[in-house]
């Protein structure tokens, strides 16, 4: 039972990193209809701004592991905005495969950029909250685990609250229903669309700091495997949902961790994500909280 509750603990706090990356997904997907694979290069650039801005604030302090983790953010959330300026908002009327392609060039863009400015040797991510091992029985919690889940609920509360109780989340949710609608009641899509850009990478550079807290090394590749898990995660729990992102990323990350700590299975860690999606796809395409809809042809 103690081996199961450690397995628990560790593959929620992994979810927990699935689902605030999964969220840039999905929020994007909501409003624009397409998949941002440069997403999972944001949460990249997040844990570099991250590394370079740890030695500027005090060293396994809490509010000094914030500041990063702020600092990391603002960052993210203009480069997402830039990104939608410059990459995608000349091809909003064009047909979705362009979108697409430009989507994996700006991935592309980022990655090989960041080697250039930052190298290809990856780095030790700094200890930027206070580590310690807290024992429960036999059970071993740390508190990087206790800090991702905080921080991982009260960004996840914060993004329900903007999308729920805010005018910026009504424009959202009537651009993602009707964008010619919402533009007719007076709702600027331009600055609705940025803003969904600049939220969602803000998530992912969290989500980038939060996922080197657990595995503290950086370099310009770090984000493509959490970024296609995170898509993975979207996914399963309803592309363009954001409680179906969330659940989806707690579902992804305990299996994970369950199949990664079992002797037999251990090496199909990673193998484990796109058999779900694939089973996904195959049993209920729309996700566990998504809602089937009729297109017409």
């Amino acid at each position: 039972m103690s081996e199961f509750l450690q397995q628990l603990v560790n593959g929620i706090s992994l979810g927990a990193i699935y689902a605030l990356i999964a969220l840039g997904y999905t929020m994007v997907y909501g409003v624009l209809r397409f998949i941002n694979f440069a997403h999972s290069d944001v949460l990249m650039i997040g844990a570099f701004v991250g590394f370079y801005a740890a030695p500027y604030f005090p060293k396994d302090s809490f509010f000094g592991g914030i500041g990063v983790l702020i600092v990391a953010m603002i960052v993210c959330a203009i480069m997402g905005i830039v990104i939608e300026r410059l990459a995608y908002r000349p091809l909003r009327k064009s047909s979705t495969l362009n979108v697409l392609i430009t989507a994996i060039g700006v991935s592309l863009l980022l990655e090989n950029g960041a080697q250039l400015l930052f190298s290809a040797k990856p780095r030790p991510f700094p200890q930027i909250f206070p580590s310690q091992a807290l024992h429960f029985g036999n059970m071993v919690v740390s508190t990087n685990q206790i800090a991702v889940l905080v921080i991982a609920i009260l960004l996840l509360g914060a993004l329900q609250w903007i999308v729920l109780k805010t005018k910026m989340g009504t424009a959202m949710r009537a651009l993602s229903f009707n964008p010619i609608a919402a533009s007719l009641v007076g709702v600027n899509n331009d600055v609705v669309i940025s803003f969904t850009f600049g939220l969602g990478s803000a998530l992912a550079a969290a989500g980038g700091i939060l996922y080197s807290l657990n595995y503290p090394s950086v370099d310009p590749y770090m984000g493509i495997m959490p970024g296609l898990k995170a898509f993975v995660a979207a996914v399963l729990g309803g592309i363009g949902n954001i409680p179906g992102a969330a659940l989806g990323g707690l579902v992804l990350g305990v299996i994970e961790t369950f199949v990664g700590g079992s002797e037999r299975f251990s090496t199909w860690r990673d193998a484990i994500a796109f058999a779900i999606l694939i089973l996904i796809l195959l049993v209920r395409p729309a996700g566990l909280l998504g809602k089937m809809q009729a297109e017409k042809v």
